[in-house]
């Protein structure tokens, strides 16, 4: 049972500030309004032994690095995990309000109460051990044959269980008004296809950690230990077969070689061994022409159906079954599940409490109905309106530098330009709330998370050929990120990033331009970086540059791509600058914008000190003081090799390297370890 998530929503189309995750523990929202601040740099945090020179987040964040100890229930510490870790006290009080609300049937209050209250009896979900799956389990032991199996794994889809592919409903990227059913690959259980070619001494460590983990839980539903340990390695040798098939991250960067429209001939013809009309009549896909992200993937799913015996499919189906659905199973699928995810590829190690995940989840599945009591309680109206201003200041600074761009043609330009001025600004939280038209018993917790599913599902798929609703959020009010969505052409800033560090309204301008001001005008360099550059104003996937200027664009994209290939993160991991490459451009992008809205301020001209920083300089410290964080090194290795940002170090160092106002402001010199001659300055947008 995959229970759907934002991110997971998102991870096709829309591009956001932060990595969409909390370790499976929690979701990056929003914390209790901040107490009121009189200062807002802290200057006990950087370490001036450090030449600002050498490495800039060092020497903002230096100090506090030093000492900072990542607590046994984190991968990481920082400014992020203490928003989110506030966060999830403000849901967990929430939700115990309304469990104890005794609210009235349907209402936002008793779904959410209800939910929680039903997470929270883990006397019941231990004394149902796996008995929740066990009817799951049953089927696929009486599967004959693999087009059986493919029947039973689309009648499942509604219920959450989404083996081997992805299907959903989105805007078609070339047509980006109209919804289209889309399939995607899938079907792993390790990060991404690398876990099972590379042959490092971690990864092949991961591995047997993930044998270990999969054996686990078929001993967990009654293997003996010899047939759970033969089991797990059929499951590997499968995945390693399906992994074989899939693209790279860097590959799927490309939206272009990621779009296939096929209709069902078509389908049938790229993977014959698969009955696609039967699959589309389980999954209500009611289509003529659908989407297919990576065509390889199906050619090779098709003849592994003829190669793989359906006993393995069995065992298989048998782990994806128990695995996905273990953290809402008893103790022991929880920490298994556990130990495995979090704390061998995150470096975690003792599980949050489970107030703190329930009501994560309840975010997770009835987000915008806690959403609703998080606005209530805790959003505040002067901060959209300030916010609002802080958006047009930059689109008008963005709008100024694209007219000043000495590689673009006028005529690309007025294309840029209308493109930049159709951008959809959506802040806070959401002006039509969705329904959650689900029965919620708070004796049920496995239950109502399927049920939830369904819903879900159900209202995903009856959008099939309708229009585009781009009054849908993907995100919920109370989450701390921000994203683009190249389809809508919208930038959105949920409730929840507009608390400090990243925005506080007592503060002065060099603050909330270095914070959120950074934070928008990354949003708005997404529009325009190397995947967002092939969208027009109307969020359709079609070229709309001159060749000429668009050789130039792929030359300064690449420019970026070598500068970050040369970052060493972990003994000899080198970032990987093509799979960073849209993060990265977005965060040089976003700094330059938020830099120049902020000197036509009154503060930003004047450059006076307030604790003994000039506003310049303030106005950078903020923007490294946001990055303030720490991270096992297993989740570091994590990051880098599966994630699209790049770690927070050079998130920072990256950046500021190509921004001249940075060396003056801290007059770095030739010599220093990160200074790079003007010529050489990357300088996109």
């Amino acid at each position: 049972m995959k229970k759907t998530k934002a991110c997971l929503l998102l991870a096709a189309t829309a591009w956001g500030l932060a990595a969409c995750n909390d370790n499976g523990n929690g979701t990056s929202s929003a914390s209790t309004p901040p107490t009121e601040r009189k200062t807002f740099l802290d200057a006990a945090n950087m370490d001036t032994t450090v030449k600002a020179g050498d490495n800039f987040w060092l020497y903002a964040n230096g100090a506090w690095d030093k000492t900072a100890v990542i607590a046994g229930t984190e991968s990481s510490i920082g400014s992020f995990t203490d928003l989110r870790k506030a966060n999830r006290e403000a849901m967990k009080s929430l939700c115990e309000d309304a469990a104890k609300a005794g609210a009235a049937k349907g209402s936002v209050e008793q779904q959410v109460g209800d939910l929680y209250a039903s997470g929270m009896d883990s006397a019941k979900i231990e004394e149902l051990g796996f008995t929740p799956i066990k009817s799951y389990l049953d089927q696929i032991n009486g599967l004959q044959d693999t087009k059986q199996m493919m029947q039973w794994i689309a009648k499942e889809r509604p219920e959450g269980n989404g083996y081997l592919y992805n299907f959903y409903v989105a805007p078609d990227d070339k047509n980006a008004s109209v919804m289209i059913s889309a399939f995607t690959q899938a079907g792993i259980g390790l990060p991404e296809r690398d876990y099972y070619f590379n042959t490092d001494s971690n990864t092949l460590d991961t591995r047997s950690k993930y044998a270990s983990y999969i054996t686990s839980l078929f001993k967990l539903v009654g293997d003996d230990a010899a047939t759970a340990s033969k089991n797990a390695l059929t499951v590997i040798a499968l995945e390693t077969k399906i992994a074989n098939g899939h693209l790279t991250n860097i590959e799927l960067r490309d939206p272009q070689a990621n779009y296939n429209k096929l209709s069902l001939a078509d389908m049938s013809k790229l993977s014959p061994a698969i009955d696609w009309k039967t699959t589309f009549d389980g999954l209500g896909m009611k289509q003529d022409s659908f989407l297919v992200g990576q065509k390889k993937f199906f050619a090779n799913l098709s003849g592994l159906m003829s190669q793989v015996p359906i006993e393995d499919w069995k065992q298989y189906l048998r782990f994806h079954t128990i695995s996905d659905a273990s953290p809402a199973l008893a103790k022991a699928f929880d920490d298994a599940h556990f130990n495995f995810y979090n704390t061998t590829l995150a470096g975690q190690q003792v599980q949050k409490a489970r107030t703190e995940r329930i009501a994560s989840e309840v975010d997770n599945t009835l987000g915008e109905a806690l959403g609703q009591l998080y606005v209530k309680k805790y959003f505040n109206e002067d901060a959209k309106k300030r916010m609002m201003e802080l958006v047009k200041n930059l689109q008008d600074v963005y709008a100024k530098r694209i007219k000043e761009l000495d590689w673009m043609s006028d005529a690309t330009k007025e294309k840029a330009l209308a493109k930049l001025h159709a951008f959809v600004t959506k802040i806070g939280f959401p002006d039509k709330w969705k329904s959650y038209k689900v029965d919620i018993d708070r004796n049920n917790y496995f239950r109502n998370l399927i049920n939830l599913s369904k819903w879900e599902y159900a209202e995903n798929v009856a959008k099939q050929g309708k229009p585009v609703d781009k009054s849908e959020w993907g995100m919920t009010p109370p989450t701390i990120n921000a994203y683009y969505n190249p389809p809508y052409n919208e930038i959105v800033f949920p409730a929840g990033i507009l608390q400090f560090p990243f925005f506080d309204a007592k503060a002065d301008d060099a603050i909330n331009y270095g914070g959120i001001g950074m934070v928008i005008g990354h949003e708005m360099t997404h529009g325009f970086d190397d995947q967002g550059a092939q969208y027009d104003m109307e969020g359709n996937l079609k070229n709309w540059w001159a060749a000429e200027d668009n050789t130039k664009f792929k030359t300064k994209v690449n420019q970026v791509i070598k500068q970050y290939d040369g970052f060493t993160v972990l003994d000899n991991l080198h970032l990987k600058g093509a799979l960073t490459v849209g993060e990265n451009m977005a965060d040089i992008g976003g700094l330059a914008i938020a830099y120049e809205a902020f000197k036509n301020t009154e503060e930003g001209k004047k450059n006076e000190k307030i604790d003994g920083f000039t506003a310049d300089q303030r106005f950078f410290l903020s923007f490294a003081q946001i990055w303030r964080i720490k991270v096992k090194d297993q989740s570091m290795r994590q990051q880098v090799l599966t994630n699209p940002h790049s770690p927070a170090m050079w998130r920072v160092n990256g950046p500021v390297t190509n921004f001249t106002p940075w060396y003056t402001a801290f007059g770095v010199k030739e010599g220093d370890k990160l200074y790079k001659p003007e010529a050489d300055r990357i300088k996109v947008w």
